[in-house]
């Protein structure tokens, strides 16, 4: 097959995928400006209006925003093949260097009120240190919070707090709020927490806790308590209430592993709560106001095999996690706001409107919604991601488990390779970063964990060596120098022959 006969078929190919993946061009995206800036539908002119010199400019505008909105058609007013690529090429290192590690452990402990407390812990297994893995963190002004799941047996406490700035970057974890807010599978009592995964702080100071309530999840599963969600008032650590989530909603052998919280224009008590449940495909959303929640299923919640196949370091291993990482987009003028979401398991971004996910009334019946949730684009292979977050400068940020990296991306740029940027790579302090947060301060910081999550599952840390850290970067400096400064305009490049290699997937 000739070289122009070839390049000819991957660009038919292109225009398949493109009619596939991108819908109808008129799409809505909530970063677009312009007329349509208010509305999710596009209606068209009547056709008695279509030959007015006002309507024709108001088309061509049309025109000029629906290629510059970026959900739609990532390839449409690209460049011909060969056009070259970005300067920073989303699939290589970047030397950059601007994640500061504030804490690191060897071997995780927790502060016990006295050693002897801590001594008869280990003595009786309530506490065996090699067993406990930090898995997700948050920031709240002069406190970090970290998860520590009960992986295993032997995790005394599940949530803790530690001060910043950090005095000892090794120091033991506190229990938050303190040691009689826990409590152990051997006696449980499930008004306690029992297996904290994610937490997430609001911005009316609250801190949201989503405990999944399983044990020994590597091992034997076992549904001890029903999951929950627990919210605090970080003014005084007080509890303000707790929602266990309906039976019927919880299905044999679901994982809750994630939460974002939904406050707008400052209406606290208005606030929704989004909770993926990673091995059943659903997202569960709790209304605080009605203090109720319903379960949502959609078929782009479902894990990608061909995502399923994880490389890291010298372990190869398989999941099949569907719906994890979830960001709220800003609010669009309409009031409405889309929820960006990507199973584990796949190098594709989603988006919905969230305004679907909080009408009880359109889950009541079947398929209703299911044309509300489209695609947004590709990461690409390798491109797996855990957790995401947007700041105030609409940028996502998310990670790249298997680059052991932090990406970016302008959501008001095409969402493709050229448009999404690196904030750094780096195999050492990077390993593996599990989740993400963009904290609520007046100058963000991103906020990640790496943990070598897939040593602690399929093989033996060395105890000798770090293994888990949190990192801090300045919300501003991880965009210099990258597409995903608002202020660099987008990239318009195309590579075919990248494009060639996704069509052989």
């Amino acid at each position: 097959m000739t070289s122009g006969r070839r390049t000819w078929m991957v660009l038919a190919g292109v225009l398949l995928v493109l009619a596939v993946i991108t819908g109808p061009a008129g799409s809505y995206s909530p970063f677009k400006k312009g007329p349509q800036h208010g509305s999710f539908t596009r209606t068209s002119p009547a056709n008695g209006e279509r030959g007015t010199v006002r309507e024709r400019e108001r088309e061509r505008e049309r025109e000029q925003e629906r290629l510059a909105t970026p959900y739609v058609g990532p390839l449409v007013g690209l460049e011909a093949a060969g056009g070259k690529r970005a300067a920073n090429d989303f699939l290589e290192d970047v030397g950059k260097n601007v994640f500061d590690t504030v804490y690191h452990w060897k071997m995780i402990d927790f502060m016990y009120p006295s050693l002897q407390l801590r001594n008869n812990a280990i003595r009786t297994r309530e506490f065996i240190p090699e067993n406990n893995l930090p898995l997700g963190v948050d920031r709240f002004r002069d406190r970090l919070f970290i998860t520590t799941p009960r992986w295993n047996p032997g995790v005394p406490a599940t949530l803790s707090y530690l001060p910043l700035p950090a005095q000892d970057r090794s120091q033991p974890l506190m229990p938050y709020p303190d040691w009689s807010y826990h409590t152990s599978p051997r006696n449980p009592d499930c008004s306690k927490m029992m297996s904290v995964y994610r937490i997430q702080v609001d911005e009316c100071d609250r801190l949201w806790v989503l405990d999944a309530g399983v044990t020994d999840t590597l091992t034997n599963l076992q549904q001890v308590c029903p999951p929950k969600i627990m919210a605090f008032d970080l003014q005084n650590d007080e509890l303000l209430f707790t929602y266990v989530l309906p039976e019927e909603q919880v299905k044999e052998d679901s994982l809750h592993t994630n939460i974002v919280v939904d406050v707008r224009d400052g209406q606290c008590e208005d606030a929704f709560a989004y909770v993926a449940d990673v091995w059943r495909n659903g997202i569960t959303v709790f209304d605080m106001r009605k203090f109720k929640s319903w379960r949502t299923t959609n078929h782009l919640y479902n894990p990608n095999p061909l995502a399923s196949d994880y490389n890291y370091q010298d372990l190869n291993f398989q999941w099949s996690d569907g719906v994890f990482g979830m960001s709220l987009a800003p609010v669009h003028r309409s009031g409405d706001r889309m929820l960006l979401f990507h199973p584990m398991s796949s190098f594709m971004e989603f988006q919905v409107p969230a305004s679907i996910l909080r009408n009880e009334t359109v889950w009541e019946g079947f398929g209703l919604a299911a044309k509300a949730f489209q695609p947004v684009g590709t990461r690409g292979r390798m491109g797996q991601s855990s957790t995401a977050g947007i700041g105030k400068n609409n940028v996502q940020f998310f990670t790249l488990v298997q680059q052991s990296g932090v990406g970016c991306w302008d959501l008001g740029k095409p969402y493709n390779r050229n448009n999404l940027g690196v904030v750094e790579k780096n195999a050492q302090k990077l390993t593996f970063p599990n989740d993400l947060k963009v904290d609520h301060e007046p100058q963000q910081s991103l906020w990640v964990m790496s943990n070598k999550l897939p040593v602690f599952l399929y093989d033996k840390l060395d105890y000798t060596q770090t293994n888990f850290r949190v990192l801090m970067a300045d919300a501003r400096k991880a965009i210099e120098n990258t597409v995903c400064d608002p202020r660099v305009p987008p990239s318009l490049a195309f590579d075919a022959a990248q494009l060639e290699c996704e069509l052989e997937l």
